[in-house]
């Protein structure tokens, strides 16, 4: 009973850790994680952006920090009365891969007129942004630039889901099948390698049908137009995900047990291995950018090991509490000695593609790439120190079978020579009838001496022989009794075994949460070169707006003046820079200030600046402002654990 009920309370354990596990991985992945930023940024737009034009223009040109493929869809040029225009097809300026650009129609008049453009990135993200440029004098009342460029979230959102599986389903699958062929072990894990295959199958289906709508903005209902499912099944993203799911089919074929551990096999299955990994090499950052070949072959080193190694755990971990019989210790020794490896090809890889995706150390906090990076750095750090606990216990597991093999052969040891003594040598010697034979054997005639044989069993009870058995019972168990204790104490390193893999496991999908989002956002080193070229596109225009707010709490001494710088002051990232007065006029320090800014016109915001106390003045960096107009700004200042009051004034964003 006690051992029925111990295993339900383990289970119970373990659905509850499941459960908050899933409630996590949802808060992850739906809750607060908003729209990717691709590889591609914008670098300059002809016309300006907000330029005023004496004269109409004949085309409308992009230019990006790398190659962008275009859509039918890529402009939207809207004039004052907010209707559209009639463009030419959308193209590449000068055969130029990093540009786009589309040509505009004559008479188009004056007034404000608005750009809204759509274009893929050579990473497969789409990009997406507006604009607005005048001819002659701005409008009096502009139209309204998009608010949400981006296009429709829903198929942006179950697209993003794909993505997700699939990369649990690679791990799945490659980490089970290598636990299977490399550790030996086939048992509950064919299971988990069959779930893997069909998870990376229904995904990359999904991200097939889902590809064209979520390039284009659309709806879900458009993955099944056969305008739009052409135009994904001839593009590099649409042709990768093909060659995915060929490679999925060819794998049925691939014999994966523990007797089919020949060359052969292992070639063909680390041949379809390394051409899935490509799948994803091929469509993702490392398909562009600088040093792109040894991007290629770090991405997909980095991918397979982290297959290997977060998939070979789940596969641990099933095995532990799966299996029938209690895991080898070898099994799990094995599958150390291969995570071992795994992790140290996951640190190269992860310094040089760290490197190259950042470009420099600020942006490891300026940029989202960054903080992304830095949040999977310290969840690799837990997954390691997870590791490490394991692979103490992964040794104290092999020592302890060794005592067990030990004892159990030390018992066979100590009964065979007591059997064979006991049989070959005699413990007395008697001397029969003078007529007869002194062995105890027949009589010369051959007849059976009744008398001798019951001289002689007389003789074997008193010579000790119920002696002899009494001792090998005790020398049993005695034997019994260690080889017990190095059982027990090998089941129980087994159960602290799963625990610390089963930690292991969860951590390791959040890190692998963490890495699909940092596919899905723009590289850092991107970031700092499009806000570059973004300052020296803004040189000579209006490059702050500096306001000042006055406050009074209502206490004495408790009123002075904000005074609020914002660089740019345009459409897009801004940043903040804040100093509070105090009544004297000289600089004050307040344990709180927070900003926000609104446009109640178009009903955006409240936008949380999420101001930073830098010792004497407030700072915030990426402040995103994404349409032109009269913003409100609202600053809260608290200078005491109760006294806060809370101003306002408009800026004019450009």
């Amino acid at each position: 009973m006690s051992g029925r009920g111990g295993g339900q309370r383990e289970r119970r354990r373990i659905a509850r850790g499941l459960a908050l596990l899933g409630t996590v991985l949802v808060l992850v992945l739906f809750g607060g994680v908003g729209g990717a930023s691709a590889h591609a940024a914008l670098t300059g737009t002809d016309p300006q952006d907000g330029s005023v034009l004496k004269t109409a223009p004949t085309e409308v040109t992009l230019s990006f920090s790398e190659s962008v493929g275009l859509l039918d869809d890529s402009f939207r040029v809207l004039d004052p009365d907010n209707r559209r225009v009639h463009t030419g097809d959308p193209g590449h300026a000068g055969d130029r891969s990093d540009t786009a650009r589309v040509t505009l129609p004559k008479g188009l008049g004056t007034g404000t007129f608005t750009v809204a453009w759509r274009v893929v990135s050579a990473d497969s993200h789409p990009v997406s942004g507006a604009f607005t440029f005048s001819i002659g004098k701005p409008s009096a009342t502009a139209p309204p630039v998009p608010v949400d460029p981006s296009g429709n979230t829903v198929a942006g959102t179950l697209y993003d889901a794909a993505r997700y599986l699939a990369y649990g389903g690679l791990a799945l699958l490659i980490g089970s099948a290598t636990f299977v062929l490399v550790c030996g072990f086939p048992g509950p894990v064919r299971r988990l390698l069959l779930t893997g295959w069909w998870i990376l199958g229904g995904s990359t289906v999904a991200l097939l049908l889902l590809r064209g709508p979520y390039e284009r903005g659309s709806g879900p209902a458009d993955a099944f137009d056969p305008s739009v499912l052409n135009e994904t099944l001839t593009s590099r993203p649409g042709l990768a995900l093909l060659a995915r799911l060929v490679l999925l089919a060819a794998a049925v074929f691939c014999p994966v047990h523990e007797q089919a551990r020949g060359r052969l096999v292992l070639a063909l299955g680390g041949l379809l291995t390394v051409s899935l990994a490509v799948t994803w090499a091929v469509a993702e950052h490392a398909s562009a950018g600088i040093q792109v070949p040894v991007a290629m072959v770090s991405s997909v080193l980095h991918l397979l090991s982290m297959a290997v190694w977060l998939g070979g755990l789940a596969a641990l971990l099933t095995a532990l509490y799966r299996s029938a019989e209690p895991l080898p210790a070898a099994v799990v020794n094995r599958f150390s000695r291969l995570a071992l490896a795994s992790v140290a090809v996951l640190v190269v890889t992860g310094v040089y593609q760290s490197w190259r995706g950042l470009g420099s150390w600020d942006a490891l906090t300026s940029t989202s790439y960054g903080r992304l990076l830095l949040a999977k750095l310290v969840a690799v750090l837990v997954l390691l120190a997870g590791a490490g606990v394991s692979r103490r216990w992964t040794g104290r597991l092999m020592l302890a079978a060794d005592e067990s093999r030990t004892a159990a052969a030390v018992s066979v040891e100590e009964r065979v020579p007591q059997t064979v003594g006991a049989s070959a040598a005699p413990t007395d010697v008697r001397v029969g009838r003078a007529d007869g034979p002194s062995d105890g054997g027949p009589s010369d005639d051959g007849v059976p001496d009744p008398d001798r044989e019951s001289s002689d069993k007389a003789s074997d009870k008193s010579s000790g022989k119920s002696s002899d058995k009494d001792t090998d019972k005790d020398s049993d168990k005695d034997s019994g009794k260690a080889s017990g204790a190095a059982s027990d104490e090998a089941d129980r390193y087994r159960r602290a075994l799963r625990r610390s893999v089963l930690v292991e496991v969860v951590v390791g999908i959040v890190v692998l949460v963490i890495t699909t989002l940092l596919t899905g956002t723009q590289p850092g080193r991107a970031a700092t070169e499009a806000a570059a070229a973004s300052a020296t596109a803004a040189a000579g225009q209006t490059t702050a707006s500096t306001t000042t707010i006055p406050f009074d709490v209502g206490t004495q001494g408790g009123h002075g003046k904000v005074q609020i710088e914002l660089t740019p002051s345009r459409v897009g990232e801004n940043s903040v820079q804040a100093v509070i007065y105090g009544s004297d006029g000289g600089f004050a320090t307040v344990p709180e200030l927070r900003l926000t800014f609104t446009l109640e016109s178009q009903q955006i915001g409240p936008i949380d600046a999420e101001l930073t106390d830098k010792g004497g003045y407030w700072t915030a960096d990426g402040v995103t402002l994404p349409v032109a107009g009269t913003w409100t700004m609202k600053a809260t200042v608290r200078t005491t654990d109760i006294d806060q009051v809370t101003v306002s004034k408009t800026v004019k964003i450009g």
